[in-house]
């Protein structure tokens, strides 16, 4: 069985609201085996969502429908629906019923334009919504099962989970195991992905590889599908430790992990702790760090220096590398990291001085240039208080917000490469160019 789904909304279309429906919706249904065809956005016009239910209803299957069930002008779905099945719409008196009770438990009357919610189209049942007033509508037309839900989220998973999943749980599709999972990876461009993957992204094979970029981060979508849910996962979980080697270290975790929970777990772990300075992140690095829970264990503190007064002033930065290199340079990046590092008896001193645009780049220094400093201690052959620094240049591109946001990632990765023990060079995206002679870090 493979499932369309249609979002209904003039706010989807107008990317004023997200379809988060249909991304939830798809997991689900895969989770039972059942396949999505597509999804489709469709406004709030009874034509026009009357012509796509039309052309769903044209693919036996499973067809799911969110959103437009509300007392609104501009709720058009049951109406729409009922043109599709060339039906007339009639009332259900129990669910008018239940629509006035909601309003009575909240002490209100029921509005009398809410009874269009009770209305379906003839031949149609309707489905119970315990979290609101919206009713869903169920169908089955010439093969296909049909079901329209609430465009609310929480009302569309809650009638999902209590009145779809049931019947779909009959239907046999879950003899067939549909099982997912994503990679995600910083540091490497999709198509260098793409290139280490090699065969593994072959159309033809299972498990599927595909590669999604989101924010500079790249991810390796693996898909699984089988007879058996023990299969399915063995060829996932080999498919998974495959992409893994191939990848290296640029990979940080699966799913809806992140690159700073990621660091986080690293450096709790092994008990390292981390401060940083910043100047064109403006705090964003602290920020990512610290939505961590329990960044408190290795987060020491940090500073937004972003004027070269409060360089001086806060970091103790060396006015002679600042007037001969500028802000934006190796020099200071690495006097920032190991203020930092010093000040709050951090292991590792983290800093990035650069610029964000859309203004201040020069020929020499263009939009995009940021410096990335790192300090650490040299451990115990080093001696008392020995400590060694190094910077890494990074060549931005996109608009002041990306720049910032993939110079504070590229900052987190180079943390965690550090602290895993893992060259820098293999982060192909930072470059460690020599140290000035004349001005020391």
């Amino acid at each position: 069985m493979q499932a369309i789904i249609l979002s209904i909304g003039d706010e989807l279309v107008l990317g004023q609201t997200i379809d988060t429906n249909s991304a939830w919706l798809s997991a689900a249904l895969a989770r039972l085996g059942i396949g999505t065809r597509y999804h489709q956005t469709v406004a709030d016009d009874r034509g026009a969502i009357a012509q796509s239910t039309r052309r769903a209803l044209g693919h036996p299957g499973l067809l799911i429908i969110s959103g437009g069930l509300g007392p609104t002008e501009d709720d058009l779905t049951r109406q729409a629906l009922a043109d599709a099945l060339s039906a007339p719409l009639v009332l259900d008196a129990s669910s008018v019923d239940r629509i006035a009770g909601f309003f009575q438990r909240r002490g209100r009357p029921m509005p009398h334009r809410n009874r269009v919610q009770a209305m379906h189209p003839q031949g149609t049942t309707m489905i119970a919504n315990g979290c609101g007033t919206a009713p869903g509508i169920r169908a089955t037309v010439d093969g296909t099962e049909l079901y329209v839900v609430p465009g609310v989220p929480s009302e569309m998973r809650a009638m999902f989970e209590a009145s779809i999943l049931p019947d779909l749980g009959t239907t046999g599709a879950s003899r067939h195991v549909i099982l997912t999972t994503k990679i995600n990876t910083f540091g490497l461009g999709e198509s260098d992905v793409a290139e280490r993957l090699g065969d593994l992204m072959a159309r033809d094979r299972n498990p599927t590889v595909g590669t999604t970029v989101a924010d500079a981060v790249v991810s390796v979508r693996v898909r699984s599908e089988g007879p058996a849910a023990e299969q399915a996962g063995a060829d996932l979980e080999g498919t998974v430790d495959a992409v893994s080697r191939l990848l290296g270290p640029v990979v940080y975790g699966r799913d809806d992990t992140t690159l700073q929970q990621a660091l986080v777990q690293f450096l709790r772990v092994n008990t390292m702790t981390v401060a940083t300075a910043e100047s064109c992140t403006g705090g964003l690095v602290g920020e990512m760090i610290t939505e961590v829970p329990g960044s408190s264990a290795v987060y020491q503190g940090g500073w937004v220096t972003y004027t070269d007064a409060m360089k001086v002033a806060q970091l103790g930065i060396s006015k002679t590398a600042l007037a001969l290199h500028g802000a934006v340079s190796q020099p200071v990046a690495r006097q920032m990291a190991a203020a930092a590092r010093e000040k709050t008896n951090a292991d590792i001193g983290v800093a990035l001085t650069g610029i964000a645009g859309p203004g201040g780049g020069t020929s020499d220094k263009p939009v995009g240039t940021v410096w990335v400093g790192l300090s650490w201690e040299r451990g115990e052959d080093g001696g008392a208080g020995a400590s060694e620094t190094d910077a890494f240049l990074l060549s931005l591109g996109g608009d002041r917000a990306t720049v910032r946001q993939r110079a504070a990632r590229a900052a987190l990765q180079i943390v965690r490469f550090h602290a895993m023990g893992v060259p820098i060079d293999a982060l192909p995206s930072a470059v460690r160019q020599p140290m000035p002679s004349d001005v020391t870090a």
